[in-house]
Parts: structure tokens; sequence; C-alpha cells
């Protein structure tokens, strides 16, 4: 009994060993990898999904750090033993073998004795894959960021699945959202269920971002197929006509002969070497040479020959867009399911007309914004021009010397908030001084002659320029916005408008205001509309003119001066800066009415929706839309001579 005992106990340790083979404990990595050992050191498409599902099955926490480095290239397999790890090389001799589960270093190899493991990029794309199920959930929101990202860029369904695993312990708000928006996004795509996918497209039709539009138009995708070939489950989108929308002649032909529906068609050419090739004793299918001599006895011949099969079949008069004719052709969807595809039609029908709203939204704020500027740029033109009648051709170089002064101020003030804060008086100042000096020295020996006044101004810019280039030379020198007006306010994926623009229309609105302040509750505002008015009658009641305008010149300079700051925020400033702005600032007081506030924002708002709706119908040429611009306001002038708001006094009767 005692022999039998120690028999059985026996077999029973052995079966314990056999099934312990058979079944490794998974309680460490390298034995789990090591079930699996074939298909780990030479992985493929086919043999990659088993050990993967191991791997994640498994739970335990270094699978993560495997797979990025399997991914990576990172795993070596030592050869005499077979057994997985990470490998460190200072000489690319002697490796360090690093174990795959605790981390810690278990020795060393030469190169001859390990193996690297380097899976080609389909199975790396399959890895990845499978490791957004572990960043989705990864304790680091920066890692679960990541992957979201990652799926964005390349959407998979086999991540469906995943994502959907991880949307319920997400503990960031932010991330959530993302979580559920893509989820939607690839059940729309991929979810084998029709019922889920029509509702998840159902609920995107109030989205307006590109993701969702590249989500949706590959559901809608089709091709071009012959009527008669199509299968009992197409599902047709629209009958298709060879010649129009974008369905060529050519493209339907080469269906027809891809099918067998139609022979292709010799041309001259190749008729013309078959005939060369068949000709026998002197003559083609019993034609003599010597008759071929013109294009219709060859075609002739060639249908003669056509009979006996040597040639392919050729019909003449018979052309590509006469047989395309006698087929019918039909666009077909790559999606099989005719609820899905109603469903994004109808969804990218709503969200189109959701998109051309925002995009006229846009094109308005754009318009707005580029207003703002050629207010600020032609504000102190008007009222230059309205009070004193001057055409003053420098005042772009106004502008200009604003911009480097806020250049200028940005050197000694390294603070970029501060330091445009400082420039903005400095360049008012500055400018304000250089207006004063151009009116006592040029301006007011010519009042009166305007001609004269053009020509006078007009060299008095060229050599302000010349004198900008000696100083600052002729590379475009940086004003730098500060850190909190980098970006842009975004609405949504179509409307957006910059910080420095919003912080330039702010800037326009502080200076209306102040005008208007200036104009109606001061003492030289009461004085310059009086001038305005009657010149004559306000020198009467003690009014000094000369004064008024040598003060009215110098704060038309001063405010160009500001602008100048504003515009070399985003501008490239350099000496010819105001020279791309003083057409548009003279057009502008023109269309609005010299010598008036009010017209010069109304101008300016027509001048700037103005170009920015013309570059939108023509994006390719934005010199045409200055041209068209120009022939608008000389069409529009035609009509309204004296501008949108007309002024009465000296500058109406000018």
């Amino acid at each position: 009994m005692l022999r039998i005992f120690l028999a059985c106990l026996l077999f029973s340790f052995g079966a314990t060993h056999v099934s312990a083979q058979l079944s490794p404990q998974t309680d460490d990595l390298q034995t789990l990898l090591q079930s699996h050992q074939g298909a780990v050191a030479k992985a493929s498409r086919k043999t990659i999904d088993p050990v993967l599902e191991a791997l994640i099955d498994s739970k335990l926490p270094q699978v993560q750090e495997f797979l990025e480095n399997w991914r990576g290239k990172e795993v070596w397999m030592r050869k005499a033993d077979k057994l997985f790890f990470y490998a460190k090389t200072d000489d690319k001799k002697t490796y360090r073998l690093i174990d795959v589960d605790d981390g810690t270093i278990v020795g060393e190899a030469t190169k001859k004795e390990i193996k690297q493991l380097k899976p080609n990029s389909g199975v790396r794309a399959v890895i990845a894959a499978a490791l957004v199920r572990f960043q989705l959930s990864d304790p680091n929101p920066d890692r679960r960021s990541e992957a979201l990202t990652a799926i964005e860029r390349d959407p998979d369904a086999s991540q469906l699945a995943a994502l959907r695993g991880a949307i319920d312990d997400e503990p960031d708000a932010d991330i959530l959202a993302r979580k559920i928006e893509l989820e939607r996004l690839l059940t729309a795509r991929f979810d084998p269920d029709n019922t889920a996918r029509v509702t998840a497209i159902n609920a995107l039709s109030g989205d307006t971002s590109v993701k969702t539009r590249a989500a949706l138009n590959p559901i809608l995708a089709t091709k071009p197929m012959l009527a008669s070939d199509l299968p009992t489950t197409a599902n047709i989108a629209a009958d298709l006509i060879a010649g129009q929308d974008g369905f060529s002649v050519d493209q339907a032909f080469d269906m027809l002969v891809a099918a067998g529906d139609s022979p292709e068609i010799p041309n001259a050419a190749t008729r013309k070497e078959a005939l060369i090739a068949n000709i026998t004793n002197g003559a083609v299918a019993g034609v003599p040479v010597a008759d071929l001599g013109t294009q219709q006895a060859r075609d002739d011949t060639y249908v003669l020959l056509a009979k006996t099969g040597a040639v392919p079949v050729w019909t003449p008069g018979v052309t590509k867009a006469s047989i395309v004719a006698e087929h019918d052709f039909v666009s077909v969807y790559d999606e099989p399911s005719k609820a899905v595809t109603d469903a994004a039609r109808a969804s990218l029908e709503t969200i189109n007309s959701k998109v051309a709203k925002n995009q006229m939204f846009d094109l308005a704020l754009d318009g707005l914004s580029l207003a703002s500027i050629y207010f600020l740029a032609a504000i102190g033109l008007a009222i230059t021009f309205g009070v004193m009648g001057v055409i003053n051709m420098a005042h772009g170089e106004f502008i200009m010397m604003g911009a480097y002064t806020g250049y200028v101020i940005q050197q000694i003030i390294p603070d970029y908030t501060i330091s445009i804060l400082v420039a903005l008086p400095v360049a008012f100042a500055f400018t304000f001084a250089a207006g004063v000096v151009l009116e006592r020295l040029v301006i007011r020996w010519l009042y009166n002659r305007p001609l004269e006044t053009l020509l006078a101004t007009f060299g008095v810019s060229i050599a302000l320029q010349q004198i900008a280039k000696n100083i600052f030379g002729t590379q475009a020198r940086p004003l730098t916005s500060p850190a909190w007006l980098d970006g842009a306010w975004v609405m949504n994926d179509v409307v957006s408008i910059s910080y420095i623009r919003i912080a330039i229309f702010v800037l326009a609105l502080i200076f209306l205001g102040l005008l208007l302040l200036i104009l109606n509750h001061t003492r030289l505002g009461l004085e310059m509309r009086a001038v305005t008015q009657n010149p004559r009658m306000a020198a009467s009641m003690g009014i000094r003119p000369d004064r008024v305008n040598m003060l009215t010149f110098g704060l038309g300079s001063g405010i160009a001066g500001i602008a100048g700051v504003a515009i070399g925020l985003y501008a490239k400033v350099t000496s010819e800066l105001g020279a791309d702005y003083i057409v548009q600032s003279f057009m502008t007081v023109v269309v609005g009415g010299v010598g008036n506030i009010w017209g010069a924002l109304l101008g300016a708002t027509m001048i700037g929706s103005l170009q920015k709706g013309i570059e939108w119908l023509n994006p390719s040429n934005t010199l045409a839309a200055q041209t068209y611009m120009i022939i608008f306001i000389i069409i529009f002038i035609q009509f309204r001579p004296r501008g949108i708001i007309a002024l009465k006094g000296r500058a109406a009767e000018n």
C-alpha cells in the first residue's frame, strides 16, 4: 500500500508540474511573455492580437511600459534563454540588461548575445492602438490628453471600445468633454449599430467644428459606377452625367473599357501602325498600299482589316462621348446604410448653413477690425484736412514716426506692457511737435494753395522716409506686443479675431470718445469748430485762426503717431509703413466727409468692409481688392461728392 501511495504522490506531482508548464503563472510580465515567446520575438499582424489580448487582460502595471518600449524598438531578447529585457549601452558593445518587471539591472551582454526586436510599421500601429487603452486612463492628465489628440489625428474603429470605457471614471471636466465629443465622432463613423450611428450623427448637426465635418464627410464619400454593374445592396447617391459635376467623359469611357462593355478607340496614329504591321505582298486586306494615300482610304482599309480579326474593331465616326451616352452611370456611397448617409447629409447641410453664417460674421469682424485701423490712420488727416483744407501727403510718415518711436521706447524699456503704455503718449508728443514744426515752416505759407501744399508735403514725406532709412536702416524693426496680446479670441473653428486687433479696435473707440470730448467740450474744440465754419467771423470774435491751425495740425499729427504705435504691433515697421496707409486714409476722409469725426468713422467702416468683402470674393489677388475699391469710390463720389456726411463752412466751400 505504501508503494501505491508513493506512486500516486509522484504521479500527482508530475501532473501538477506539467500543468504548470502548460499554464504558466502570470503574476509577472516575463512569465507571461515567455508563454508567447515566439509571437513576441517574431511579431506580425497575424500573430500579435493574442499577445496583446493576454497582456491587456493580465492588468499588470508593467504592461504599458513594455508596450511603449516594444513599439519604440527598445526590447531585446537574450539568445541563450529567450528572455526579454530592456537594454542600455554607452559604447554599443556592452549592454546593461534591465528587467521588464522591476526595472533593475540584472546583468550585461554583448551585442552578439542579444537580439533587438524590431516590429514593422504595421505591428507598431497595432501596438499604438493597444496603448491607447492605457493612456486614456493614465493618472497623468497630460498623457490622457495626448492619447485623445492621437485618436483625433488618426481615428480608428478599434479605439471606440477603449474610449467608451474611459469616460465614466474621468475626473477632469475638460478631458471628459473631449472624451464625450470624440466618442460621439467615433460612434458616428465606426459603430457597428447603424441606429447608434444615426443618433450620434443627429447629435452632431449643431457642431460647426472642423473635427465634426472631418468625421461626417467620409460617410458621404462616393464613387462612380456603371448602373448595369450595381450590386443589389448599393446605396445610390445620385445619377451621373459624363462631362458634368467633375465626372469626365474620359473617366466614364475608361470605366466602360475596364468593365469590358466597350473596346478601346484607336486613334489615327494607332490605326496607321496597325495597317503597316499587316502589309502582306504590298497590300493590306487586299488593298494595295499605293491606294492608301488619303485618311479616308486608310480608315476604310482598317475597317476591312478589323473584319478579319487582325486588329480591334473600330467604327468610323464613333467617339468616346457617343459611346458613353449609351450607358447609365450613378454615384454610389461607400457607406452601405442609407439611413446613415441620409442622417449625415442632413447634418452636414445644417452645419454648412451655420458655417456660412459664421463665415459672414467672421468677415464682418475682419472688416470692423480693418475699419478701426483705417479710422486711427485717417482721423488725424480728417481733422487737418477738414479744418485747414490742407492736403498733407506726409501724414503717412507721421504714422511711420509713431511706429519707430514705439520701437525706440522698447529698446529702452524691455517690459513690453510698460513700453507700449509709455510709447503712446511719447509718440503723440513727438509727432505733435513734428506736426507743429511742419505747419510753422511749410504749411502756413501755403494756405489756400492746395497744389503747392500737396507738392511740398509730398517732398517732406520723401525726406522723412530717407531720414528714417538713414537712422534705422532698410530692415524691418520689430515692435513687439505684450504677452497678453498674443493669440486670438477663438469663438469656434470658423470665427476668431486676434487680441491685437481687438486692442486696436478698443483704442479706436477710446480716441473717438476723446476727440468728441475735445471738439464738443473744450475751448480748443470750440475754436476749431468756429474756424471750420467761418474763419473770418471767428477772427472777429477774438479767435486766432493761425494758432488754431497750428494746434489742429499738431493734434492731427499726434493722433497719427499713436496710430503708428498701434499699427506697428502687427505690421512691419519700415520707412515705407506710412505709404501703405496714406491712400486708404485719404479714401476714408473723402468717402466719410472731410472734417467730420463721424464721417471718418463711417468712411473707415465702408472702406474696411468693402476691402475685406472683395478679398473674400477674390482671395488670390489682394491687388484686385485695392483696384475694385478705388473704382467703387470713384463711382461713389459721383453721387456723394462731399462724402457720407457733408461738411458746412470753409471746407465745404473749398
